[in-house]
């Protein structure tokens, strides 16, 4: 049976379909029993403001098989379950089960948790991953679950449209113009997952092989370390290439939770057992703060492994060596400070990116050097 799906409008031969669409139906009938196709996977807490636009948009996929919404409610004190309780007739109305569970308790369990219970809850053989503040478009479950059906080891993300318009603008121009080359390059920067979270769609044959999400709760990165378990495990990442998520941002998102010094952690352990362990010595280009910092966060082995810094600054350059002041060995290190031009690859790139108005990404392209293979960004 192929996992193949299209709307009424598409071309595709019909033995492909898993049915067929007619104007009296709003789904087709289940391929495998009561089982869904896709199960939506929301954990909601406090979302009163952001539900009934939320739920109408899932309400209005143009996804003809069998799908369910599953909902986790982490102990919210606002209406929001009542709300939810409120939309569960009009998803039966539709063919589109809907299943409610959650607690009362007065202490949140964390993102991590009320994901992981929306998904044993759930019976779809793929899951879309929703948050109760954002807003799919239409057409999001049909174009997803097909890249999804087509590589069933992937986490299948898209591009967003960020709202309020102009809030973290850098931070969505990377989400949408990555390569698909640097979908897997890029997974080590401060920007975190390559796809991110609010779009993640994969199969649950996928999910299981990956395993849970972290159950820390606040604080604890979970996406990212879910993430990094995919990539650990042979998985792909993929990116539709169309905005199919409303991505909204406010001061009370889950992501203001979580400290940059417990994200940083997790990147260079990451960077260390991913791309460092493969090199024999490496150059950090950054000889500033960034650069020392990653520097000093590495393991005393890989620490031995830097040959030197790069930088453009002359002030930097001119200064010869870096002291690595802290250390214990004696005499302590001190490693070189070079010109970029002068600096052998392969890099770690500890400059922002899309900071420097093209000055860094002119540089590194002068030096003919292939992302991923001469340098990887860490920034």
């Amino acid at each position: 049976m192929s996992d193949t799906h299209g709307s009424g409008g598409d071309s595709e031969p019909e033995s492909k379909r898993l049915c067929t669409a007619s104007a009296s139906h709003e789904r087709c009938d289940p391929a495998e029993g009561a089982r869904a196709a896709v199960s939506v996977i929301m954990p909601v807490f406090n979302a009163s403001d952001w539900l009934d636009e939320c739920l109408q948009a899932i309400l209005e996929q143009d996804f003809l098989d069998r799908m369910e919404l599953s909902v986790y409610d982490d102990g919210s004190t606002d209406n929001s379950r009542e709300l939810l309780e409120r939309w569960r007739q009009r998803f039966e109305d539709r063919g589109r089960p809907m299943l409610i569970s959650g607690h009362s308790s007065s202490s949140p369990r964390g993102v991590g948790f009320a994901k992981n219970q929306a998904v044993r809850q759930s019976s779809g053989r793929f899951l879309c991953f929703q948050d109760a503040d954002d807003i799919m478009r239409p057409q999001r479950v049909r174009l997803q679950y097909e890249a999804a059906a087509a590589n069933p080891n992937a986490i299948v993300g898209c591009k967003v449209c960020r709202v309020p318009e102009g809030s973290t603008e850098r931070y969505t121009r990377w989400i949408n113009s990555l390569s698909p080359e640097q979908l897997l390059t890029q997974v080590y920067t401060s920007h975190g997952p390559t796809v991110i979270m609010p779009t993640w769609f994969c199969s649950r044959d996928w999910f299981e092989k990956v395993g849970l999400f972290n159950e820390g709760g606040k604080g604890v990165p979970e996406d990212l370390l879910f993430f990094y378990q995919s990539l650990r495990r042979g998985g792909h990442v993929i990116r539709v290439d169309e905005c199919l998520l409303v991505y909204r941002y406010h001061e009370h998102a889950a992501t203001h939770s979580v400290l940059e010094e417990t994200i940083w952690s997790h990147r260079v352990h990451f960077l260390q057992e991913r791309v460092l362990s493969q090199w024999e010595s490496f150059t950090v280009w950054n000889a500033g703060k960034q650069g020392r910092r990653l520097y000093r966060s590495l393991s005393a082995t890989n620490q031995k492994k830097v040959k030197a810094f790069c930088d453009v600054d002359e002030n930097k350059i001119h200064k010869g060596f870096y002291t690595y002041e802290e250390s214990k060995e004696r005499p302590k290190p001190r490693i070189p400070v070079l010109h970029f031009t002068n600096a052998s690859p392969p890099f770690i790139v500890c400059v922002k990116l899309d900071m420097t108005q093209g000055v860094l990404e002119g540089n590194l392209r002068s030096l003919q050097l292939k992302e991923g293979v001469h340098y990887y960004h860490f920034s």
